[in-house]
């Protein structure tokens, strides 16, 4: 029996290291709006939801995200492409976490730490646009190095 458990254990690390992207999340689907994503770090995945879709076109809407650290977050950028029909279309960029300025709870949390969060997200839009794109997010630190990266499609046909 110990012998089948570790050829099972093998096989799946083996499955694991032969993979070469991670798969598509679902965040919500309803009627009018679906998003996915996936990461594009091919080191890690991470984990992502909220309550329901129509929380989003609120404004404010509770999110769970959570992750293990691979890199220390002393400071922490975000890069925001928004992509339809392969061209980048609008590009936004922020500092999250630096010095003297910390937006995020987790800011300062060190390589191999848990980052967890719940609660509520305020995107400051005042609606999703609608149609169907890509949102290419990447979290990158102090030392340019990525902590996160995903792309999420957006399928949005709500109407405001």
């Amino acid at each position: 029996m110990k012998t089948s458990n570790a050829l099972l254990f093998i096989l799946v690390l083996l499955y694991i290291n032969a993979s070469t992207e991670w798969p598509t999340h679902t965040v919500c689907k309803e009627d009018d709006l679906e998003i996915y994503y996936k990461s594009c770090d091919p080191q890690q995945d991470f984990a992502l939801s909220i309550d329901h879709c129509s929380d989003i076109a609120t404004h404010t809407f509770n999110i769970r995200a959570a992750m293990v650290l691979r890199h220390s977050i002393k400071e922490l950028y975000v890069k925001l492409d928004m992509i339809m029909n392969g061209k980048t279309v609008l590009t936004y960029s922020e500092t999250l976490c630096g010095p003297g300025h910390s937006k995020l709870i987790f800011c300062g949390k060190k390589k191999g730490e848990h980052v967890y969060y719940e609660g509520p997200v305020t995107l400051g839009i005042k609606e999703i646009p609608q149609g169907e794109y890509t949102l290419s997010a990447k979290l990158t630190n102090q030392d340019h190095v990525t902590v996160a990266c995903a792309d999420f499609t957006v399928k949005n046909y709500l109407d405001y």
